[in-house]
């Protein structure tokens, strides 16, 4: 049975991409915390990938810091570089439940999109020569 289940945080933003093929991929690493008696704490780092829709969730939503679970397996790939060989051990998500909640970067982009539509929509009616009763019926809406 290959199976692995992290939590951690992710270290550093996703990195989203299509392949030719039209395929969506997200590389990520999360860092987990394994705590010992006296002899204090032991970071491991670990690289992940998600495929398909799950890929393009992790690159709309995912942000540096969140805490996630991740469920998957490992999988270990080789090539070749100018006569190099190289390994790389990574886990291939199948499935991610996020922790923390929402990014600092989706309140503040939310909190922008409240703040332009307030300014937009009195100016929008003002230009228009609307009533203020007007104002407050938008409003209500």
């Amino acid at each position: 049975m290959n199976k692995v289940m992290l939590v951690g945080r992710l270290t550093r933003d996703p990195e989203l991409r299509s392949l030719p093929s039209g395929k969506a991929v997200a590389t990520f690493s999360i860092a987990t915390n394994e705590f010992r008696g006296g002899n204090g704490e032991r970071t491991e780092y670990h690289a992940c990938v998600a495929w398909d829709r799950l890929a393009e969730i992790c690159g709309q939503f995912l942000s540096k810091g969140q805490l996630v679970d991740i469920e998957g397996r490992l999988q270990t790939r080789q090539w070749d570089d100018a006569g190099k060989r190289h390994w790389k051990t990574e886990v291939v998500v199948a499935s991610l439940e996020m922790l923390s909640g929402r990014s600092k970067k989706e309140y503040a982009k939310e909190a922008q999109a409240v703040a332009e539509g307030e300014e937009a929509a009195p100016a929008a009616i003002a230009a228009n020569g609307a009533a203020e009763s007007d104002l407050e019926a938008v409003v209500a809406m």
